[in-house]
């Protein structure tokens, strides 16, 4: 059924858009806020299309800013779920910045997302596991998941 592993191609999302002055701030340059929005929704249909059920997010286990984008140029911004446990998955979403008149794009911003799957009353719900192919999808899997222990035993 829906809880059979799936690659982390199954996931991958893409979305593109165009930063505009009311996008940004009075340097000219996209808002934090606005960023974190973008992350926060690719992140979520990263995740839909890895469970095929709804979710909710659950935390941001970082949002590291590199550079800004600036107003004309292009938000590009990648997501894919780099791990799975029981009802939750971390996403990984990549942001890059793209001088439209150059062809010329840069790292922005990284983040890693926790999301959980919801059943129709709105308890988490059960998720299929990961399969890794990549070089860089086994590197994300293994650091989520030591996230993923290091954040439980912070808890206890």
């Amino acid at each position: 059924m829906h809880n059979e592993a799936k690659k982390v191609k199954d996931s991958l999302t893409y979305l593109t858009d165009l930063i505009l002055p009311a996008d940004t701030n009075h340097y000219g340059t996209v808002f934090g806020g606005k960023v974190m929005a973008y992350v926060d929704k690719i992140a979520g249909i990263a995740a839909m299309r890895h469970c095929r059920k709804p979710v909710v997010t659950a935390s941001g286990d970082s949002l590291d800013f590199h550079a800004p984008i600036k107003s004309g140029e292009a938000i590009n911004l990648e997501a894919f779920v780099t791990w799975a446990h029981k009802t939750s998955m971390v996403v990984y979403v990549k942001v890059e910045g793209e001088n439209l008149m150059t062809g010329e794009r840069r790292l922005t911003s990284e983040a890693y997302l926790t999301m959980i799957a919801v059943d129709e009353a709105g308890r988490p719900s059960p998720v299929p596991a990961i399969i890794p192919e990549t070089e860089l999808e086994i590197s994300l899997y293994k650091r989520a998941e030591e996230r993923y222990f290091d954040r439980k035993k912070q808890t206890k």
